[in-house]
């Protein structure tokens, strides 16, 4: 007996003590919806991980089913007082009327947060970016890439109005230039923006986040179609700091804006796949930009051995280029790149370009050494 209760006492102490310290150092290392299911492991873990502040900090519900429920209630427990990221990207039922109950409710959780993911959360409009950037004044990063939903004209010419049991109020589901109007009245620290597929969105609302945010390090703006040489020109001179800035299908542009963006010294990621008007003068500026790692120059088809030389002589560090698609390039440019950036290019794509002759493996592999990836553009 005295052997089966001391046995008893020692599982007991492990289960108080060990289980929960275990726990506590293997946590942080799991996704966050492992880690809730710890909690219901034992009093003892709940104890230990609930005091543990650090795992609180993210909520993590994308692609989750009744994500906008899920939300409330997570903000209602005390643990979540300090979030510092909430992702609900592809969350499909997060609407407008769950950010406007968090502030109904008083919500003080989200005064500290400093990234919110809405991805994809088609049913948010302008009143819900409204809503919730006002609970979240130290935001630093935001991202609404692809919140597009219908107008009515588009409605009907699809067909889709008929199939949607509330399409009056879902034809109206999409973002403009108020949304940047509020993004930029309630949130005044953001130095992180994610745009794209925001199609609505015109050289007003850029002029809005050039004036507010002359401290943004990155900017994401593909697919945004409304916007015109001044809106970017607006960007470029004011938010001098930007390190990434992607501008993915965007063919409308004129090379006088893309020389503009060699002034960007601190730039290390440009996405310029589609550009159309992009020219060699224009790379020329570009090859200012010294601290550049990522290049996409995918289907830019008036591009030339004389713009990739350019950029290969003053981008010293590119570890991406993708030539994709670009048949006015030849070897001429790949032994250019071979003598300044073999020591740095991991990823080089250059099918379709019909002008370079050394285009298998083996020999793009002799003249970089470092090449890992050989596609970049699908």
């Amino acid at each position: 007996m005295a052997a089966a209760a001391a046995a008893a006492a020692g599982d007991e102490a492990w289960c108080r003590e060990t289980v929960p310290r275990v726990m506590e150092l293997v946590s942080p290392r799991l996704p966050q919806r492992d880690a809730c299911a710890l909690l219901a492991v034992s009093p003892w873990c709940h104890r230990a991980l609930v005091a543990n502040p650090k795992l609180w900090e993210v909520l993590d519900l994308h692609e989750m089913n009744k994500a906008g429920d899920r939300l409330i209630s997570a903000i209602s427990l005390p643990r979540y007082c300090h979030l510092k990221i909430i992702n609900l990207e592809f969350a499909q039922d997060i609407d407008d009327r769950h950010f406007v109950r968090l502030k109904e409710m008083g919500c003080t959780s989200l005064q500290e947060l400093e990234l919110l993911n809405i991805n994809a959360c088609q049913k948010v409009s302008d009143k819900g970016i409204e809503t919730i950037t006002s609970l979240c004044p130290n935001l630093r990063a935001l991202s609404i890439y692809w919140i597009v939903g219908y107008t009515i004209s588009e409605c009907f010419l699809c067909h889709t109005a008929p199939l949607v049991s509330n399409w009056w109020t879902f034809c109206f589901h999409r973002l403009t230039d108020l949304t940047i109007r509020h993004i930029v009245q309630n949130c005044k620290h953001i130095v992180d923006l994610n745009l794209s597929g925001c199609k609505n969105i015109s050289d007003k609302g850029m002029q809005l986040v050039a004036d507010n945010y002359e401290g943004l390090k990155k900017l994401n703006i593909t697919r945004c179609i409304k916007l015109t040489d001044d809106g970017l020109q607006e960007v470029l001179q004011k938010c001098s700091s930007l390190e990434s800035l992607n501008l993915y299908a965007l063919s409308s542009f004129s090379d006088k804006v893309y020389k503009k963006i060699g002034s960007l010294t601190n730039l290390t990621f440009l996405d310029l796949c589609g550009a159309q008007n992009v020219t060699d003068d224009g790379l020329s500026c570009i090859s200012r930009c010294v601290c550049l790692t990522y290049l996409n120059l995918s289907w830019c088809v008036r591009v030339t051995d004389v713009g990739v030389v350019a950029i290969a002589q003053g981008c010293r560090s590119l570890q991406l280029l993708s030539l994709f698609g670009i048949v006015g390039v030849t070897d001429v440019c790949l032994e250019a790149l071979s003598k300044h950036c073999s020591r740095s290019l991991t990823t080089l794509d250059v099918n379709g370009c019909i002008g370079i002759k050394k285009r298998r493996r083996d020999d793009l592999i002799q003249l970089f050494p470092l090449l890992r990836c050989f596609k970049v553009h699908s």
